[in-house]
């Protein structure tokens, strides 16, 4: 009924590196700087972490956006789900997501009940709905748009300049 909300990506496992090399953070929450409703949860959770360094954010919105970086994860399949990375390389989404983080910040009571699994299958697919619903709702173009104009918008950032269409082209 439910994909799986984890996922591991290449040969990234913890006992592979030396512990040097592991990051500080517990997980890297992916997130779309451009939605106000998702800032206003990033910024909830970054007070939560206090400084800590619990949660490394990492903003898909920006130009600078790295998919090798983190997790393996391309703007347009991060912009349809929440993700996040887990510091040995394990890919988590969806619901699943909000789960760690809070268990994570100490605020696990808030999502543990998505641990059993009908409430978590019921509420991967509210998220589901919400997910698909987000830019909408959100007063935003729909992700074909979005994803559209960031590539052109990238595309112009590398060559050396860039000339506006007009009606005629």
């Amino acid at each position: 009924m439910s994909s799986p909300q984890i996922q591991s990506h290449g040969c990234n496992n913890s006992l592979d590196q030396p512990l040097s090399t592991l990051p500080s953070w517990k997980i890297k929450l992916l997130y779309d700087g451009q939605c106000p409703l998702c800032l206003r949860e990033v910024n909830f959770l970054k007070k939560r972490d206090a400084g800590r360094g619990l949660v490394a954010f990492v903003d898909i919105a920006a130009d600078d956006y790295n998919p090798q970086a983190d997790g393996g994860v391309d703007y347009e399949t991060a912009m349809g789900r929440i993700h996040a990375v887990l510091p040995d390389g394990t890919l988590v989404k969806n619901v699943e997501v909000f789960h760690r983080i809070y268990e994570i910040l100490g605020m696990g009571w808030v999502y543990a009940a998505t641990s059993l699994p009908v409430i978590g299958a019921i509420a991967d697919f509210l998220y589901g709905i919400w997910a698909d619903w987000r830019l909408f709702l959100t007063g935003r173009p729909d992700l074909a748009t979005i994803v559209r104009e960031r590539s052109s918008r990238l595309a112009c950032k590398t060559q050396s300049r860039c000339r506006l269409m007009d009606e005629d082209d």
